[in-house]
């Protein structure tokens, strides 16, 4: 099977900008500059605006917020798990306002920067640029600021090309990650990895490491690499392999599916969830009983990922469960 390539900035980005058009009411801007302080969506950049009558959609100006409507504002948050994420962004976001300045989030999860979108558009005099380097990217940044100042696209993603010989010696998506964070950078700091084959690989990263990561990286995995810095234009955009099956299951616990998934024991993926080395939705989960659901993303440290597709209830009380590993 041959994988489709396109280049990044070509694709349609349907998938970060249906998350922009089910979270706010947002304007495409005109390109307009920016001021850069502090530390995520396509390369094809949103520029977001709330709503010019705050009062006709219950929404709170920053200085109400200050006073304590922010606690108010979280009690929206869906995802329980993102409330801590939520609530420093809100913060930085305030900051930014009061201080006439533009801001920036380090890399988010998708189930992160969707919640801080849903609290951020009730925000009156804000505007929010999310950037990921590519339109699907899914680790994004968001760059907040009173709408007075943020007047142009930020420029605070950058991204790498890792090349190598890995004609003899493949290296997958955690041999990357395991090679950049061996470097000392923080996950938080580094955005998507985009695998180019028997190539190397393409990065994102935040600006003030780029130039870090291009002198510390060396090797990947058994083989020795070169980094430079390359154009957002020039990115390429493997979509991922998968591979789909389908398992009955008598309940929908997180170690029954996940160990169906990635084809090891139950004995084993509980001890892994224990660990926490599992992580669902990009939140660790410590609990083999976990209940999954549609949609759900569960990724194992060393085994990859696996997304949960349709299930459905079987004549005799269980569950098909269709599981699509990425390869």
């Amino acid at each position: 099977m041959c994988a489709l390539r396109v280049p990044a900035m070509a694709a349609t980005g349907f998938a970060a900008q249906s998350i922009l058009r089910r979270v706010v009411p947002s304007f495409l801007s005109s390109r307009p500059t920016t001021h850069v302080v502090g530390d995520v969506f396509s390369g094809t950049n949103l520029i977001l605006r709330t709503p010019l009558h705050p009062s006709a959609f219950g929404i709170c100006s920053l200085p109400q917020a200050i006073k304590g409507d922010a606690d108010i504002l979280l009690k929206g948050v869906g995802d329980k798990n993102t409330i801590e994420d939520v609530k420093r962004i809100v913060e930085l976001a305030k900051r930014a306002s009061l201080r006439r300045e533009v801001l920036h989030t380090d890399f988010l999860t998708p189930p992160v920067l969707k919640e801080s979108m849903l609290v951020l558009e009730r925000l009156a005099d804000l505007k929010i640029v999310a950037q990921g380097g590519y339109p699907e990217a899914e680790r994004c940044r968001l760059s907040v600021g009173h709408s007075e100042a943020l007047t142009s696209d930020p420029d605070n993603v950058v991204a790498l090309s890792i090349s190598g010989n890995f004609s003899f010696q493949p290296c997958s998506h955690g041999d990357f990650l395991g090679a950049i964070l061996g470097t000392g950078i923080a996950r938080n700091k580094l955005g998507d990895i985009l695998l180019q084959g028997e190539k190397g690989a393409h990065v994102l990263v935040v600006p003030e490491l780029s130039d870090f990561l291009v002198s510390a990286l060396d090797k990947v995995g058994n083989v020795s690499v070169s980094c430079k810095k390359i154009p957002l234009l020039a990115l390429e955009y493997e979509p991922p392999r998968t591979k789909s099956s389908k398992s009955i299951e008598a309940s929908l616990r997180l170690d029954a599916v996940a160990s169906a998934g990635f084809k090891v024991s139950r004995t084993k993926m509980a001890s892994l969830i224990s660990n926490g080395d599992v992580r669902v939705n990009w939140s660790t989960v410590t609990k083999s009983n976990t209940t999954i659901k549609t949609g759900d993303m569960i990724s194992v440290s060393g085994e990859g990922r696996l997304k949960i597709g349709e299930i459905i209830s079987t004549r005799k009380g269980k569950f098909a469960v269709e599981l699509i590993r990425y390869l």
